[in-house]
């Protein structure tokens, strides 16, 4: 048997099927969620509607990114990982490229494509921690310290962090916070530690909301009031700040067991055929609103079974991985999918704050689904090569 083929065979494919089922289930919904957006009469006549064309369009892009996916699978880890430094370096110009251009989503268009460079900054970041963990403890042993690994993981993570809630993305910038506090975990930060910083953390809350969140973000400090005031029943204008987390909350709450049904109408009692869930970010940032209405309970159900499934799937490659640069970096994928998705449908039942953030695989976000298989593409690659040790460690034993 040629090393392709074992490697072919050698996937974890329960994990490549439930990727495609989500993304063929987010083909179907994003024809549904954009359906009533206004396109050009060109559009119109070669798609037949604006939903059609964004889910041909979505279509485009898990084309590229399955390429992406099984190069980046066949590919050793541990080559990607030399990516790590430059990668992340890319990202920050186009971050603060992005930071410069007047555009209200930070959005950057080059050679075509439009793209949040925000997405680049956590893929870049996670691949530079997993390296930077296994790589400089055996430059010399003062970064094997419990206080040199927080200082790699904190700065690294601090950067990105500080630019992105700069440009008032506050989804976006959420997401470092599961990644660094995985990241802490897995990197063999100890429990005294953890426990310090958390405490340190909790003391700052108070000037992070107070004084630097109104700073950084006009809507910030204004979601989350308005997500405080209607957990505690008190009463908000709802043709106002209160508008988007009702109406998407009424639309998943209102779903029932069966739902209202795939490209449901206003007849039939769908909200978002009504208007009321916002159109211009419902096949994207509310694709689960839209999910919830059309499905129903049981298909949040099977949704959450299948991004649990994923997620899982992405613990056991961790547990089974051959060295600390592949656990930390399927630990620190899990960590990414699992903010993505818990903020995504968090935010349409009231358990967050109003956040713009797309759920991974499902919501029309051009290179963000390339992104996320990439990412997935790489945790395949840790459990393809978990039995081949690399040069380094043919030596005496890792004691990380």
């Amino acid at each position: 048997m040629t090393p392709f083929l074992r490697k072919i065979l050698g996937m974890n494919w329960p994990l490549v099927f439930v990727m495609y089922a989500l993304l063929v289930c987010g083909v179907f919904v994003i024809e549904s969620a954009a359906r009533h957006l206004s396109v050009s009469t060109d559009i119109l006549a070669q798609y037949g509607s604006a939903g059609a064309y964004y889910a041909a369009m979505q279509k485009q892009w898990i084309v590229l990114g399955s390429a992406v996916f099984f190069a980046t699978a066949l590919v050793d880890y541990r080559w990607i990982r030399w990516l790590g430094i430059p990668f992340y370096g890319v990202s920050l110009v186009l971050m603060a490229m992005a930071m410069a251009a007047d555009d209200k989503v930070h959005r950057l268009t080059m050679f075509g494509f439009s793209f949040q460079p925000a997405q680049l900054g956590v893929a870049s970041g996670i691949i530079l921690i997993a390296w930077l963990l296994q790589a400089l403890p055996k430059a010399h042993r003062w970064f094997g310290a419990p206080a040199a690994r927080i200082a790699i993981i904190g700065g690294v993570a601090a950067l990105p962090f500080l630019m992105v809630m700069k440009m008032g993305d506050m989804g976006s910038a959420l997401v470092w916070a599961p990644v660094a506090i995985v990241a802490l975990i897995v990197g063999g930060a100890p429990f005294r530690y953890l426990t310090f910083i958390g405490f340190i953390a909790a003391g700052l809350l108070p000037l992070l909301y107070f004084i630097a969140l109104p700073l950084v973000s006009e809507r910030g400090p204004e979601r989350i009031d308005t997500w405080l005031r209607m957990l505690r029943g008190k009463p908000v204008d709802i043709s106002a700040e209160g508008y988007a987390p009702h109406h998407i909350s009424m639309a998943v709450g209102k779903a029932d067991w069966k739902g209202v049904g795939w490209k449901a109408t206003a007849e039939d009692g769908s909200l978002h055929a009504k208007g009321f869930i916002p159109r211009d970010t419902a096949h994207n940032d509310y694709i689960y609103a839209v999910f919830a209405e059309e499905m129903g309970f049981r298909g949040s159900l099977l949704l959450l079974t299948s991004f649990a499934i994923l997620m899982i799937a992405g613990l056991y490659v961790a547990f089974y991985s051959r060295d600390v640069c592949g656990r930390v970096l399927a630990s620190l994928i899990v960590a990414l999918f699992f903010a993505h998705v818990f903020e995504s449908i968090g935010m349409c039942v009231l358990l967050l704050p109003i956040t713009g953030i797309p759920m991974p695989l499902m919501s029309y976000s051009g290179t963000f689904v390339v992104i996320c298989m990439f990412l997935l593409g790489l945790l395949q690659s840790v459990w393809i090569h978990r039995k081949t040790m690399p040069a380094e460690t043919t030596g005496p034993a890792e004691t990380a």
